[in-house]
């Protein structure tokens, strides 16, 4: 008789630009407990990188032609349009991690966090992460890059509005006010997921 190994979970993290979500993640990843357990599938993405980001371990940047073609052979499980360019999340990754009982987490907009959710009912879970204001994620926008143009930082202002309101969606809705505090809510949500 074999044991059939128990599917992961995944762990999606939404919230407008300045939110901190980026770094909750990459935070879930290290923490001890943790480690080996939760993995970031690498998301492709037509955007251009950003100074420190590395090919194949914060995305895979292909160009728009490749992510058509991803697309058309049904390599992107769910995909969006974020400021003009594309996101997706690689179907063969998800299922993977989480076929081997491993957990998977992905920083999502809203509509990918709806698409995964519906596609994973019983494994997905959705946090939402807020900033304590719109004037503190602006700040937060700045100092990552003060080389944001500014005309850049209206949209991603105008686009943290709408993303604000659909907080109410998710399985969780967390305010960043503390990074620490944040962090720790998070590693417990995950960990109360796995270790139920």
């Amino acid at each position: 008789m074999s044991l059939k190994t128990r599917k992961g979970f995944i762990f999606v993290i939404s919230g407008p630009s300045g939110s901190g979500k980026t770094t909750i993640a990459k935070r879930l990843l290290t923490q001890p407990r943790l480690k080996g357990r939760i993995i970031k599938p690498v998301s492709f993405t037509t955007r251009p990188k950003r100074p420190g980001e590395k090919q194949g371990k914060d995305y895979c940047f292909v160009s728009a032609r490749e992510f058509d073609r991803l697309l058309k052979e049904k390599k992107i499980l769910e995909h969006t349009r974020y400021l003009g360019y594309d996101y997706g999340t690689p179907r063969d990754s998800v299922e993977r991690v989480i076929n081997k009982g491993q957990h998977a987490v992905f920083c999502l907009d809203l509509s990918g966090a709806a698409f995964i959710k519906k596609a994973y009912p019983d494994r997905a879970i959705t946090i939402f992460v807020k900033p304590p204001s719109l004037d503190v994620a602006k700040k937060r926008i700045l100092l990552r890059s003060n080389k944001t143009p500014p005309e850049e930082v209206y949209r991603r202002m105008r686009v943290a509005g709408e993303e604000l309101r659909s907080a109410g969606s998710y399985d969780y809705c967390l305010v960043n006010d503390n990074l620490n505090k944040v962090i720790k809510e998070a590693k417990e949500i995950v960990r109360w997921a796995i270790y139920q």
